[in-house]
């Protein structure tokens, strides 16, 4: 029986520009501990020609968590950007919230 992760990778071959497959499938590489797989998706997700938010706040605390913390800074300030220009105040204020936890 296929597992989940393997069910959205063959969800994604049929439908490649599915921004919510991607963020499902980086969701459960990075549950996995594949972080290197679910960055490379996040990233997918956070360079298409419309962002795809929730992608910002999950690579930066990916990346806070493993240590990564210049790197989660810069994510989250791309994505708190994105954000306002998509007018989703809520994501950019919880993404300033986590920026604002790594200090300076």
């Amino acid at each position: 029986m296929p597992t989940r992760r393997e069910k959205l990778e063959a969800m994604l071959l049929a439908s490649p520009d599915d921004s919510t497959l991607r963020y499902m499938l980086a969701m459960e590489l990075d549950k996995e501990g594949t972080t290197a797989q679910a960055l490379h998706q996040f990233e997918l997700l956070m360079t298409a020609p419309l962002p795809f938010v929730p992608a910002f706040l999950m690579a930066g605390q990916l990346l806070t968590r493993i240590g990564r913390t210049e790197e989660a800074r810069s994510v989250f300030n791309h994505g708190i950007q994105a954000a306002q220009s998509q007018n989703n105040q809520h994501a950019a204020g919880e993404m300033a919230g986590f920026l604002a936890s790594l200090g300076n």
